[in-house]
Parts: C-alpha cells; sequence; structure tokens
C-alpha cells in the first residue's frame, strides 16, 4: 500500500501541473488520498561542521537508520526538515563519504538515499592562480598553476572551468596537506605514462612531461579538451566562496553559442562574489577579461607574481615564447606582438 501511495501521489503531482486544482482533487477523493500524504523528497546534503551534517528533505521526516563509509559513528540527531547528524570517525578532513540513510515522515512514508559528500575542511589554504596554458601541442596539455600562500589542506577545494560546464567541477581535490610557497599544477590532459597525481607525502613521483619533482602535480584522466582560449577558470570552497579566479577571452566576445551561456552566468558570479572587478564598477564585459589572443602551447597566460592581486586584467601578462615554466616561478619576460 506504500509503494501505491507514492505512484499516485506522483500521477496527482503530475497533472497538476498541467490542470486545476480541482482535477487534484479529484483524483485524492477517489483514490482515497490525503494531499497531506504526499512523500518527502532528498534535497541535498551539507557539511556543517567537522562533526555535523545536515540532509535536507521536503518534509519534517524521522530517521531511521544511517550509515557511513568510511565508517562514523553517530552520536546524536536533530530531526525535521533538516536532520542533522552529528557524528565521531576517522574521515579526513575533505574526504569523500557515502551517506546510506532511511528516513519516514508522519504518514509512514519511507525514503532510501544513498549520496555522498565531503567532510568539513576548514583548512583550506590561501593561494592564487600563478599560470595558465590554454593551448596543447601534445605531450604537452592544458594546466592551471597554483601558489599556495600558507599552509593547509585541499582537500574539497573544487576546481571550475566555464566552458567546461558552470554548475559541475572540473576537479576537486583529495585531502592533501600542502606548505606555504608550494606550486600546485593541475594537468588538464593525461598524454604519457608518469602522469601521477601526487596526493601522497611524494611530490616526485610524476615523471611525464611537464612534471617537476619540486612541485606537485595533478592529472585528469584522458586527452578530452577541458579548457578553451575564451574561458573562466575558478576556485570554490565547500561555502561556495570564490578563492581566485581568472576570465580571458580571445577575441573580445564571451565566445561562440556553444559557450557563451555559461561564460555569461559565470562572470555574473565572480562579479558577485567580488572575484573579478570591471572598469566600470559594473558586471565584467569581454572588455575586462584579460587578452589571450597570443597565447600558445609554449606562450603562457601567466600572473604577475611580485604585485598585488587586483582581480583585474592588470594583474597578467601573456610570457614570451618557450616561457611556459608549469611549477616554477613565472618567465618574467613579456611577449611582445609585432607590428
Amino acid at each position: 500500500m506504500r509503494r501505491l501511495l507514492f505512484v499516485v501521489a506522483g500521477v496527482a503531482v503530475a497533472l497538476c501541473a498541467c490542470s486545476s486544482s480541482n482535477t487534484e482533487t479529484a483524483l485524492q477523493e477517489a483514490f482515497g488520498i490525503d494531499k497531506r500524504a504526499s512523500a518527502p523528497v532528498f534535497l541535498g546534503v551539507n557539511t556543517v561542521s567537522a562533526t555535523e551534517i545536515c540532509f535536507q528533505f521536503s518534509l519534517p521526516v524521522t530517521l531511521l537508520s544511517a550509515y557511513f563509509s568510511p565508517d562514523m559513528k553517530v552520536e546524536s540527531i536533530i530531526e525535521g526538515t533538516d536532520v542533522v547528524i552529528t557524528v565521531s570517525g576517522s574521515a579526513a578532513a575533505g574526504e569523500q563519504v557515502t551517506a546510506d540513510i532511511l528516513v519516514e515522515d508522519e504518514h509512514n512514508n519511507t525514503l532510501h538515499v544513498l549520496t555522498s559528500f565531503r567532510t568539513r575542511n576548514d583548512r583550506i589554504p590561501s593561494f592564487v592562480i600563478t599560470e595558465i596554458r590554454t593551448e596543447t601541442a601534445k605531450p604537452k596539455g592544458e594546466f592551471v598553476e597554483l601558489k599556495m600562500s600558507s599552509d593547509g589542506n585541499l582537500g574539497a577545494l573544487r576546481m571550475f572551468a566555464a566552458t567546461n560546464g558552470a554548475d559541475a567541477p572540473l576537479f576537486e581535490f583529495e585531502p592533501v596537506e600542502v606548505k606555504k610557497e608550494e606550486y600546485v599544477v593541475i594537468h588538464l590532459r593525461t598524454y604519457e605514462d608518469g602522469s601521477v597525481s601526487e596526493d601522497g607525502t611524494d611530490i616526485a613521483a610524476a615523471s611525464a612531461t611537464d612534471a617537476q619533482s619540486t612541485a606537485r602535480d595533478f592529472w585528469l584522466p584522458d586527452t578530452v579538451e577541458r579548457l578553451r582560449k575564451t574561458d573562466a577558470v575558478f576556485f570554490l570552497d565547500q561555502d561556495g566562496a570564490v578563492l581566485d579566479a581568472v576570465l580571458f577571452s580571445a577575441d573580445g566576445t564571451w565566445g561562440s553559442k556553444t559557450y557563451s551561456g555559461d561564460m555569461v552566468k559565470v562572470v555574473q558570479l565572480l562579479s558577485d562574489r567580488g572575484a573579478w572587478t570591471a572598469a566600470s564598477g559594473g558586471v565584467p564585459s569581454p572588455a575586462d577579461a584579460f587578452s589571450s589572443a597570443n597565447t600558445t602551447a609554449t606562450r603562457t597566460i601567466c600572473r604577475k607574481e611580485a604585485t598585488v592581486d587586483t582581480n583585474t586584467a592588470a594583474d597578467w601578462y601573456i610570457t614570451v615564447a618557450s616561457g611556459a615554466t608549469p611549477g616554477k616561478p613565472n618567465n618574467a619576460g613579456v611577449y611582445a606582438p609585432k607590428k
């Protein structure tokens, strides 16, 4: 009977979306269904603190069971539309955890939820993006380089590229300790053996082209294109704060029709969160982006490492031919187009 309730309630909602409330009421009366008996819907999960996990539902629910992998012990529960579970366990900060929970509402409708989340990491270091390669020349692939401004842990830090999908992370870090002044390079294609992600203590494990024994290298699998010459690269913490961003355009537009919609969406986000500034003070236009017109596989977009970050195109330059330095201080040579 409970399963039938789910199915019929779903039909009633679907019909309600395209017909009058009278139709919904008639269906409810015909099947003897109280509209209050609609099943709860799982809305999402959020890590409130290192020990508190909040599961959100459309209706108040009671928790029947909760299992976690890696294992975490349930210490206390607050129930309602927000089910807050206090846990203890050995999961590292920023580690991915699978949750298997069962809840029930006041009408005895049950909902089984299998989902994943990352534990809270309050030690994400401060850093800046220092170099970006937008072009590829096999075996040299695109990369994004970071320089740490403090010690910390990268777990749960997320990297996005607008043209790869504004809503989905391009890369998400596992828990890994980093030191101030350390360089971290995210390589966006894998062409060779030796493309080893250095998420342990050995930062010299990678041996592929562009890997540096003194920097920490990470590699995305396969050879899919994930970054373009008109794009936006940005990093978010677990609260959605933008920790750093770079906005660039090859031709003074937001790119082709395929990607311009995502670009507009990301530009608005970066503007709203103070991560990129327009000369006018409003939402940045393509003219406010850094010009990537002259980048190549060896002429990369580089930060002026000795200057203060202003969140504008003025922080950046294109280095000279053969000037790319993934995992090292930037080449100070500035490319000068021929007149």
